[in-house]
């Protein structure tokens, strides 16, 4: 078995099929990509969209409280303090803001990986094209160990380190904490793109020294598209906002003197809240998905998890097929196959009813909590007549 990294120590929790509409004969190996809305979900959506077909019970209040809620459960979920956390439309959003708020200048550099998320790539080579800073790509290195080679390409030039702790495509873990003490010994910013591992893999914000961790909301942490989430350190809290909207302003709460100019914001991070942040459909939904997240809990998801992801690891092997990285996380694992057959393979298993994905020349196979051994071995067997 391929060594993982992120499985829980807690007890597994049962399987959660019946919280989402699943229908039993598909095997969905695929929330890399997008999780299944939990039915909970739907439910308070459903009940959102038809809130405002009478507008007069929507008060101050129902603009602020959702996120508030929000920011608690998501400080939960990275043991960090709610005042730091915005609500953002996209994790590019947040990314931005935080390039935004950088001083780099010509000779300065931007560590970032290579084959990372465009989310987190392009708002650095914008930086790197305003500023005259150079990206750094740190390459897939032979061994594997990606830490290492990241720490090494950290100097005394670099402004910025830009890295997610789980490589999107293939499930390599990097050492964030390791990471970023390396950067902080530079002086860099550190900025953690956690949206393919948040809510799966554990992460406390205190041991990684970051100065922003970023997640989109609609993967592992189960909530709908377009809305995301960004914890900024206490002393970045000053940077900035990418807009200049109403609610991040002190006293926005009072709606009969919204006229009352303030140059003053919130306090924490809320000036880096997404303009309408308190969408009526979407932030209740939010609230429902993350409130699940938390009862069952990052260490026994990864528990759940952990196993299949196994098997499915075993299964491959025994088809001849090898995994891109090693350490690979616990819920996400992208393996090798024949030059030029991923396209067609995944073709194969969708029309068996089993779904993963290609990302670049890896099937990335990433298994959550509503999946059972049953969905592991139709995945093999599907694998095995389509190669």
């Amino acid at each position: 078995m391929q060594e993982m990294l992120g499985a829980g120590t807690q007890e597994p929790l049962r399987c959660q099929r019946d919280a989402f509409d699943l229908p039993d004969d598909v095997a969905y190996l695929n929330c890399a990509f997008m999780s299944p809305q939990l039915r909970r979900v739907s439910e308070v959506g459903m009940a959102a969209v038809q809130g405002k077909q009478r507008p007069w019970r929507i008060g101050p209040a129902d603009f602020f409280d959702d996120l508030e809620r929000l920011r608690t459960l998501f400080a939960q979920l990275i043991h960090g303090d709610a005042d730091g956390v915005a609500v953002v439309p996209a994790a590019s959003y947040a990314l931005s803001t935080a390039a935004a708020n950088v001083s780099a200048s010509s000779g300065d550099r931007i560590v970032i990986l290579a084959d990372q998320y465009p989310s987190n790539v392009y708002p650095w080579r914008d930086l790197a094209q305003r500023s005259g800073a150079t990206v750094v790509t740190v390459k897939r290195p032979d061994d594997g160990d990606w830490t290492a080679a990241v720490v090494e390409s950290i100097d005394e030039r670099t402004a910025v380190v830009a890295v997610p702790n789980c490589h999107f495509m293939t499930g390599a873990v990097i050492d964030i904490q390791l990471v970023g003490k390396a950067a902080r010994a530079a002086g860099a910013m550190f900025v953690v793109d956690a949206t393919q591992s948040l809510g799966v893999l554990p992460l406390q914000v205190d041991d990684i020294g970051a100065d922003m961790v970023v997640a989109a909301g609609y993967k592992w942490l189960l909530g709908p598209y377009s809305l995301g989430y960004a914890w900024t350190a206490p002393h970045c809290r000053d940077w900035r906002p990418l807009e200049q909207h109403w609610a991040g302003r002190e006293g926005s709460e009072d709606f009969a003197n919204l006229t009352a100019y303030s140059d003053a914001f919130r306090p924490g991070a809320r000036r880096f809240d997404g303009g309408e942040a308190s969408n009526f459909v979407l932030a209740p939904m939010a609230v429902a998905a993350l409130e699940t997240v938390v009862e069952w809990s990052v260490e026994r998801v990864a528990a759940t998890v952990d196993p299949l992801t196994a098997a499915v690891v075993d299964g491959a092997a025994a088809l001849g097929l090898s995994v891109h990285a090693k350490p690979h996380a616990s819920h996400i694992v992208g393996l090798r196959l024949p030059a030029g057959s991923p396209g067609p393979v995944v073709q194969s298993l969708a029309e068996a009813n089993v779904h993963v994905s290609v990302r670049g020349d890896s099937l990335r196979v990433s298994p959550y909590v509503f999946n059972t051994d049953d969905d592991v071995a139709r995945l093999l067997e599907a694998l095995g007549a389509a190669l």
